[in-house]
């Protein structure tokens, strides 16, 4: 093969020298001096070696050459070149004292016939002069490439096979057992939708069955119309629905099939699914109730200084989302609520030794779960667990009395400042005001010597059928405070024992009496008033007091449940202790008139009100007065009695020095929380005082309870009117005072304010509950609505920052045509 050797130095540009056979060879070759650089057919020279032809002839010679191939060839440049290869780095020869480049000739034939050609030959000129940086790296694999793509896209498919695997089994255990319910019997997970098929409820049940697995329940296990499943040897569940109209239902009941299992469900009640409300009196009483901390504990009545639940519990839960949730009265319930912040709430079923001890040997836990999108109307056709009896005339008479005329409470701190001279001063003291109305007179238990004589202590009460007789005059109506507590004292208590009325405690003897303590007594019976010859007794004990006195009807003092004595036993076995009330007041109040109780798990029949619990004199007690009023109304107890204005301030017990008597001391709660309290006492059910306005010797209290008075009888009293109508609101199950979500369900906002209520839908009240506060934040619902105070208009759906409020002042907005004109 031929080579071409390329001059290094400046005297060799644009030269090549070929031999071929012998022959030297003259290329033309481009010379980029000429032309000025113009690489034209003109700018090809005919190039032949520098040097002599001696030395040529010598290079001849030693390079095999003859002389007679000596002669000069000249190469055709019209030939077609060949596609240039990039040459390799070049090795240097020195020849006759010229360096070439051994370059390798491609190409025999050049061409320059396109532009092709002259790249290609730049290309090559480049790549003589600039080997190192011209030369083109050989192209790197791709495999690598398909490698990665093929691994990639097999951890795709793995994925998504995984990913089908896992949610189409998730799909096969989470069935939709019945409309709108979705439950999972792996992870015991229910999911509950409303009709728009956004989530409003999960649970997560069982949660005491760890991992076991669900078997469907044998034939004779199931209930008809309910799904079934069973936790072998631990529990089984069934699933009901049921609808109705505007709400779907679905019954959850479990039943323990081993003695260490208390069936337990948890709900979550993050605000993600809304705010909760219902129950009962808490401590430091929240609302929406999930504020609130409540330990696992029996959900029965007590006192919330000791215990985890009020006077007034009932077991009915509403949702803002549209959910109802109510327990049914068989079952042992424990309760919690967000214990150790969890976020959730949780029913248990279980026995114990107290709460429930009249039950089968193992638990059952029943509930139901109802949804609607009109929460108001769900609320009104699921808040009465039994039919409320139709009032009559002479029970809405009554009711209208105590809501539009206040009832004087006179609560002596011990039985001996409780006496016929007081009664009548105190009615005294009433009359100087004229603007006062006369009411009711409601004395508490020290009318008897001994609670359960159920006669009246002569020695305090000589002529008590002569005062009564002037009180009725007057215009008041007196009411006795009884209870169904016997003081081991009382002149009845023998006559109970022989009788054997009184609960009795359990154990194998026949019968011994079971005692308690109860208020200022230290020993008592309570009169089991399941037997049948209890109610007749009782009546007889209590007619001579109608007859003889005139008392116009009684208050029943009937306790919580922590009052009974511990190891009680009923002659009939109760489903839990506080069913004694339901069955006291529905026996007593077809006997005698009752109009009010401090105790309750059942809205009572008639024209009964249903009592908060004593307050103490401060500020705490009156921001949970509203909480309290609004969670009696949604659990089923429209008619309230809130307590004495101001609540009560009595100090405690002290000894004197001479007599080394005990004495109560009592005084006066603060005037500004008075003040307040009156204030919002304006717009409760009913006002009841037991400190009146002159005490304070201030014509400004004075003054304004003259204004609240007047206040109460031409806003408020016309909305009582209309509440009590037949099938009016109070027959439909509504509160008097309600939550602003009642007005605007939809409205978020209205959803957590706990320190404003409507009364019926006509009024909002926003009363100042903050010591020495004078403005306030208020929030309207949806609406046009009339300033109370300066008698401006406003729409709703806003928020009034700073709103003043006087300290004689309190804010109220009264609704108005949604086409007033400003």
């Amino acid at each position: 093969m031929g080579r071409t050797l390329h001059a290094i130095g400046p005297e060799s540009s644009g030269t090549k020298v070929h031999r071929k056979n012998g022959a030297r060879v003259r290329l033309l070759t481009p010379d980029s001096s000429q032309n000025g650089g113009d690489l034209s057919d003109s700018s090809f020279t005919d190039v032949e070696g520098e040097g002599d032809e001696d030395d040529d002839d010598q290079n001849d010679e030693a390079s095999g050459f003859s002389d007679g191939e000596s002669g000069i060839v000249k190469v055709p440049l019209r030939n077609a070149r060949r596609k240039s290869v990039m040459p390799k780095s070049a090795p240097v020869i020195k020849v006759n004292d010229i360096e070439y480049l051994d370059v390798p000739d491609h190409s025999p034939g050049n061409s320059i016939t396109s532009i092709n050609s002259i790249a290609s030959l730049l290309k090559e000129k480049l790549a003589l002069t600039l080997p190192a940086v011209v030369k083109k790296p050989p192209k790197r694999s791709n495999e690598y490439k398909l490698h990665a793509f093929v691994g990639l896209l097999f951890l795709c498919i793995v994925f998504l096979v995984g990913f089908a695997y896992v949610f189409y089994h998730q799909q096969v255990l989470q069935r939709a057992y019945f409309p709108k319910i979705r439950f999972n019997n792996k992870d015991r997970v229910v999911r509950i939708y409303n009709e728009k098929d956004n989530e409003v409820l999960v649970g997560f049940l069982g949660q005491d069955l760890g991992h076991d697995t669900a078997f469907a329940c044998l034939p004779r296990d199931q209930i008809q119309e309910a799904a079934c499943m069973e936790w072998m040897h631990k529990a089984r569940l069934y699933m009901s629905y049921k609808e109705y109209e505007g709400s779907k239902c679905y019954r959850i009941i479990w039943t323990s099939l081993s003695e260490d299992l208390a069936p337990t469900d948890c709900y979550d009640w993050t605000s993600e699914y809304g705010h909760w409300y219902g129950g009962g009196q808490t401590p430091n009483m929240q609302w929406p109730v999930e504020r609130g901390e409540i330990k696992m504990a029996p959900f029965i009545t007590g006192d919330t200084s000791k215990h985890q639940w009020g006077n007034v519990v009932k077991r009915y839960f509403i949702n803002s989302n549209g959910v109802v949730l109510f327990v049914d009265p068989s079952t042992p319930l424990y309760i919690s609520i967000n214990e150790t912040y969890s976020k959730k709430f949780c029913l248990q079923a279980k026995h114990d030794n107290f709460s429930y001890v009249y039950h089968r040997p193992l638990p059952t836990l029943n509930y139901t779960i109802c949804t609607s999108e009109n929460i108001t109307s769900l609320h009104q056709s699921r808040i009465y667990d039994r039919p409320v009896s139709t009032l009559s005339l002479k029970d809405r008479e009554m009711i209208d009395k105590l809501m539009t005329e206040p009832i004087w409470h006179i609560i002596p701190s011990n039985s001996s400042e409780l006496t016929e001279k007081n009664i009548f001063n105190y009615s005294e003291d009433v009359l100087k005001y004229k603007f006062l109305k006369h009411g009711h007179i409601l004395i508490n238990e020290f009318w008897q010597e001994n609670i359960g004589d159920f006669v009246l202590d002569n020695s305090r009460f000589p002529k008590m059928n002569d005062t009564i007789d002037i009180l009725h005059r007057r215009g008041f109506r007196i009411i006795f405070s009884i209870q169904p507590f016997i003081s081991t004292e009382a002149v009845t208590f023998k006559e109970a024992v022989r009788n054997e009325l009184l609960v009795s405690q359990r154990g194998p003897d026949h019968y011994i009496p079971s005692l308690t303590r109860y208020k200022s007594v230290l020993s008592a019976g309570v009169i089991d008033i399941t037997k049948k010859v209890t109610i007749p007794w009782l009546q007889n004990k209590l007619k001579p007091l109608m007859d003889n006195y005139a008392v116009d009807c009684f208050y029943v003092d009937i306790g919580s449940a922590y009052d009974l004595p511990f190891y009680y036993e009923f002659e009939d076995a109760l489903a839990n202790p506080d069913e004694y009330k339901t069955v006291f007041m529905d026996s007593m109040s077809s006997k005698i008139d009752i109009v009010g109780v401090s105790s309750a798990i059942t809205r009572p029949n008639g024209p009964v009100f249903v009592s908060l619990p004593p307050y103490p004199s401060t500020w705490e007690s009156l921001q949970s007065v509203i909480a309290s009023v609004l969670t009696y109304g949604i659990i089923g107890f429209p008619l309230v009695m809130p307590g004495p204005i101001g609540g009560s301030n009595i100090t405690k017990m002290f000894k004197t020095t001479d007599n080394e008597t005990e004495k109560m001391d009592e005084t006066l709660p603060d005037k500004e929380l008075y003040m307040r309290w009156l204030q919002l006492s304006a717009f409760l059910p009913a006002m009841s005082f037991s400190y009146l306005p002159q005490k304070y010797g201030d014509e400004k209290v004075i003054n304004l309870a003259e204004s609240i008075s007047n206040l109460r009888e031409t806003l408020v009293n016309p909305i009582v009117k209309e509440y009590l109508k037949a099938y009016g609101p109070l027959d439909e199950g509504l509160p008097f005072n309600r939550p602003l979500w009642m007005l605007d369900p939809k409205d978020p906002i209205c959803h957590t304010i706990v320190d404003e209520f409507s009364v019926g839908e006509e009024l909002i009240v926003a009363p100042v509950i903050t010591k020495d506060a004078r403005e306030r934040e208020i929030y309207l619902p949806a609406g046009v609505w009339r300033d109370g105070i300066d008698g401006s208009l406003m729409k709703g759906s806003r928020w009034l920052h700073h709103h003043p409020v006087e300290e004689d002042k309190i804010a109220y907005f009264v609704r108005m045509p949604d086409d007033t004109r400003f």
